[in-house]
């Protein structure tokens, strides 16, 4: 995992529309960046179901949703489709950003070593940097656990 206070690495990747993604398109406000191995899959959903019933909890914080993993667009289209999610997913299908924020390398699936995202998040603050990281995170809590924790920096900054 980076570290915190360090600069997130900046990264322009397509989303499940289509549409170029940058990390510099959220300057100025806080960013939950997550990776996850596979769309549609039952860890996978449930995290990304977790940041969906939480959306406007976070939009009431300033803060954004991005969930990356290196499936194609068009699996990432029907996943977003599937469960009405109100944030972009992100295709890093050569593994390249996962890589950058450490997410990404060998792991063992069922007895296979593949190469593979990682489960990990990253909360990059207004400025840009790391604030706090999520290494092999539980999804069920996942979601609930960055809402305390964004409540806590904001308070520390009050």
């Amino acid at each position: 995992m980076l570290d915190t206070g360090t600069d997130a690495p900046a990264f322009s990747l397509p989303d499940h529309v289509g549409r170029e993604v940058s990390l510099s398109e959220f300057e100025g406000r806080r960013l939950v960046l997550y990776f996850y191995p596979r769309a549609d899959t039952p860890g996978c959903t449930t995290e990304a179901c977790g940041f969906r019933d939480a959306y406007d909890e976070f939009q009431g914080r300033d803060t954004a949703i991005l969930g990356v993993s290196d499936d194609p667009v068009d699996d990432l289209t029907d996943f977003a489709r599937e469960y009405d999610l109100p944030f972009p997913l992100l295709s890093d299908e050569d593994g390249s950003v996962a890589d950058a924020y450490d997410s990404y390398g060998e792991k063992n699936v069922f007895g296979n070593v593949v190469e593979g995202v990682f489960r990990n998040t990253y909360l990059i603050g207004p400025d840009g940097t790391i604030e706090r990281t999520y290494e092999g995170v539980s999804p069920e809590e996942h979601a609930e656990e960055l809402l305390a924790d964004i409540d806590e920096l904001r308070e520390a900054e009050s």
